[in-house]
């Protein structure tokens, strides 16, 4: 490859860079479709290799790549209905709860702080209760008038509903024509890679896609698998906001550290407030504990492995950098560039250390 055709190269790829950026605002739901896709892809291929019959039977049927991309999407739809159907109503009564209780968290609060305080400080603590409990309820009134907060916000932000009504049917439909035709997009895109570089490329690629499936596919199995088990677990331990704590824990789970420091944190706050003493908080602690032991030491070793190779501080940054940069379609992006760019570096690594530069020959 000559000087000219190098400089081309990379101004190409600066190009695309560039375009990526200023496309940033609008391209959050195609990335959504395409991360959904690479993700149903490998069950997309099952469905259309399943078979009944053989050739020499009366009857023999073969899904098309149509007909199993309708399938797969329809089951993912029907997992999200069943999932909101579910969640929803839990939420509600939870946070309905939540505000009936609030004067008892409060009196709770108040019995262990004011003592504190009168000897502290000399100050009284002069909560109230029935108007805080009030204010809430109001609020809480409001909040669940949908049809009427739908209706307001149609007609002070028409234009920001729209965009967020047509991204969410963007997404089905970019999603069904990736899986249609995911396996020969895959295909020409190799066509296109300069025959000199295409063994190294595929060596590339294919290590990619192992780190990526291995941790988006085993990633969300932890994930869900958790949300299942805190929320379990605070709920024994008779925690009556266990269902929103429990699914926050488990979810935010994908960023290290930070679904166990804040579900952490929401359940002490939660445990203080409901039971009003230090002890009753062991169990909750117990939970975390134990949650903890089988997240590392079970599920993410067997689910997930040690893959991506990303050390946890790195993947807090690509995070915040993906946001900063491209917003959320940058936070959808950060993990998946990163492994990639992860494996990238192993390989230039090992060439690097194997070269006459590192040898000194």
């Amino acid at each position: 490859m000559n000087k000219s055709t190098h400089y081309v190269w990379w101004l190409g790829g600066l190009l695309v860079c560039v375009l990526v950026y200023l496309l940033g605002p609008i391209l959050t739901p195609f990335l959504i479709a395409a991360i959904l896709a690479y993700v149903a892809n490998p069950l997309v291929n099952k469905v259309s290799a399943f078979r009944i019959g053989t050739s020499n039977t009366k009857f023999h049927y073969s899904p098309s790549r149509i007909v199993a991309s309708l399938l797969v999407m329809l089951l993912m739809l029907t997992s999200l209905v069943l999932l909101l159907l579910i969640a929803i109503p839990l939420l509600q009564k939870e946070i309905v709860l939540l505000v009936e209780k609030v004067p008892v968290y409060f009196n709770n609060l108040t019995v262990l702080l004011d003592p504190w305080l009168q000897k502290h400080f000399g100050v009284a603590l002069n909560i109230d209760y029935a108007q805080i409990q009030q204010m809430l309820t109001d609020n809480w009134k409001a909040a669940g008038n949908f049809a009427k907060q739908l209706l307001l916000g149609i007609g002070n932000q028409g234009m920001v509903v729209i965009g967020w009504l047509a991204n969410l049917i963007l997404i089905p439909m970019v999603l069904f024509y990736l899986l249609v035709d995911w396996n020969s997009i895959i295909a020409k895109t190799g066509h296109l890679i300069p025959r000199k570089y295409i063994a190294k490329t595929h060596e590339i690629a294919m290590e990619v896609d192992a780190v990526l499936a291995e941790f988006l596919r085993g990633q969300l199995t932890v994930m869900l698998l958790m949300s299942v088990f805190y929320t379990a677990g605070l709920w024994l331990v008779g925690l009556e906001l266990a269902l929103p704590i429990g699914i926050l824990s488990g979810l935010l789970g994908f960023v290290p550290y930070l679904g166990i420091v804040l579900g952490l944190g929401l359940a002490i706050l939660s445990g203080l407030l409901q039971f009003g003493t230090l002890h009753d908080l062991i169990p909750i602690l117990i939970v975390f504990g134990i949650g903890q032991v089988i997240e590392s030491m079970a599920l993410t070793p067997y689910l997930v492995g040690d893959r991506i190779g990303l050390h946890p501080l790195t993947v807090i940054f690509a995070l915040m950098a993906g946001g900063q940069l491209f917003g959320f379609a940058g936070v959808l992006l950060a993990l998946p560039v990163s492994a990639a760019i992860a494996v990238g570096f192993r390989h230039a690594k090992k060439h690097y250390l194997n070269s006459s530069i590192y040898n000194g020959a």
